[in-house]
């Protein structure tokens, strides 16, 4: 299950009291302040990570709480600094303000560190306000509260190469055939419920990813079916590859291309400059080559590639992936290029 949107909390821990004491020793008739700063309270920080690829641990787990600082002692002891969290996040995690919506932090790096609370500083305890004429003071400090923050987690997955197309279009099983994923096949019509991420090798032992972005129908942009949980991903992609399923006889190749294509439009207006190839899918099942003949001049007439590909058969997939591959790694800026 994936789960790319959820709220969480976290509060940094308070600061300690400053302490009131007074140097009490034998011998010593007039010791002086001796009251010690409290400690400092936890911070709360997140910390990017590969090894996860879901935010689902934070729906079982919304609240993080750092330890506050201890309280200042006498002769001058500073309280002990509260102990910190570290909470770990997949790469791909936007951080949001929950209430004013602000974009706080940008994981897109493994290991990357970002302060979500800091904590609270230590009050002074009254030996910080012994002066030359005020020797015996009685003031101290509370300790300052640690910061608290309602947080969004928006996870967008990163990937070269996104995946897109309506449902039983042939995503899954083309994503199998380049790479080592192993999504759910099956020979009859169902909708992948979360996005399959491949890493497809190549001989000289470059590597580039591939996200099979599933679920984007007519209105996805609107809330429709389980697209709109889907398209965020489609935005880091650097290379989108369009999928038109070609064996179905009662479909229109060319309408289900220019409605995916509106989607994305409307889901965000830049969309459609992504660089972007087309591919007739299942050709092995084709029925109406003429259509592909038209579905090809509709594509080329947006300056967008075309090939022609069937998973099943393995017909023009080995070319398909060292064009990605290519164009992905080497010339990103001619991927249009039919």
């Amino acid at each position: 299950m994936l789960v790319d949107e959820v709220k969480i909390t976290v509060k940094a821990g308070d600061g300690g009291n400053g302490c009131l004491a007074f140097r009490r020793e034998k011998f010593v008739p007039q010791g002086g302040p001796s009251g010690g700063n409290g400690g400092r309270g936890g911070s709360i920080t997140m910390v990017s990570t590969i090894h996860r690829n879901t935010l689902l641990h934070f729906r079982f787990n919304p609240e993080y709480t750092a330890q506050r600082g201890r309280h200042g002692e006498g002769s001058n002891c500073t309280g002990q600094d509260g102990e910190g969290i570290v909470v770990q996040v997949p790469v791909g995690t936007v951080v949001y303000d929950a209430e004013t919506g602000e974009k706080l932090f940008d994981f897109s790096e493994d290991k990357q560190e970002w302060l979500a609370a800091k904590g609270g500083r230590g009050g002074r305890g009254n030996q910080c306000f012994a002066t030359s004429t005020h020797q015996a003071p009685t003031e101290h400090e509370d300790g300052k509260p640690g910061e608290f923050k309602i947080l969004r987690l928006e996870l967008k997955l990163l990937a070269d190469v996104g995946l897109v197309g309506y449902p039983n279009a042939g995503k899954s099983t083309l994503i199998s055939r380049i790479s080592a994923a192993k999504p759910k096949i099956a020979d009859y019509p169902f909708t992948t419920l979360e996005p399959n991420l491949g890493v497809v090798q190549l001989p000289d032992h470059r590597s580039f990813v591939v996200a099979d972005i599933p679920g984007i129908i007519e209105g996805a942009h609107e809330g429709r079916g389980l697209g709109i949980q889907f398209l965020r991903h489609v935005e880091r992609c650097k290379l989108l590859v369009h999928l038109v399923d070609m064996s179905e006889t009662g479909r229109d190749p060319i309408e289900d291309f220019e409605t995916l294509m509106e989607e994305l439009k409307n889901f965000r207006e830049d969309m459609l400059e992504k660089p972007m190839i087309v591919l007739a899918s299942k050709m092995d099942a084709c029925q109406d080559p003429e259509m592909v003949d038209l579905l090809r001049e509709t594509v080329t007439a947006r300056g967008m590639a075309f090939y022609e590909i069937s998973s099943a058969t393995g017909k023009g997939i080995e070319a398909l992936k060292f064009t990605l591959g290519e164009q992905v790694l080497t010339h990103p800026e001619e991927i249009n290029q039919p």
